[in-house]
């Protein structure tokens, strides 16, 4: 019994971990399985509706990256970034919610606790996005030279 109780708090551990590592990766994932599946019921075959979601999905990312590494403009960063932080938002709702369901609680501390891992996986989105948008590829003007 105690090796079970261990052995379920590691995987939930391990499970929110990926939880907040995956976080901005949920438009790109929301893209592909959109595209594939749109592909899917227009008779591609499941090798086209495959291809056709893998190539969706990288290019939301990539489009989302380009576009946070070369605007200048912070309201239109933020868009961006919002863009990619919503989903992660809903992601951890469902999941901070499920997870308060498996406990037991009521359904205003469901709720309530939806709403406190929305905002922390969010806010995790938006913090690698930040990272990632680091690296830029326009020149930086002060130093004159490109940043690697």
């Amino acid at each position: 019994m105690l090796l079970a109780l261990i052995l379920v708090a590691a995987v939930t551990i391990m499970l929110c971990w990926l939880l907040f590592a995956l976080a901005s990766l949920a438009l790109p994932l929301f893209v592909a399985v959109v595209a594939g599946q749109a592909v899917w019921h227009g008779g591609a075959g499941l090798v086209g509706a495959f291809v056709v979601g893998i190539v969706a999905g990288g290019a939301t990312l990539f489009v989302g990256q380009f576009l946070l590494a070369t605007l200048r403009g912070t309201g239109s960063r933020l868009a961006v970034a919002l863009l990619f932080a919503a989903p992660a938002a809903v992601a951890g709702f469902s999941a901070a919610r499920g997870i308060a369901d498996i406990g037991g609680a009521s359904s205003s501390w469901q709720i309530l606790f939806g709403l406190i891992g929305a905002a922390c996986v969010s806010a995790t989105a938006l913090a690698r996005l930040g990272e990632a948008q680091s690296v830029r590829i326009y020149p930086v003007a002060a130093e004159g030279r490109f940043d690697a």
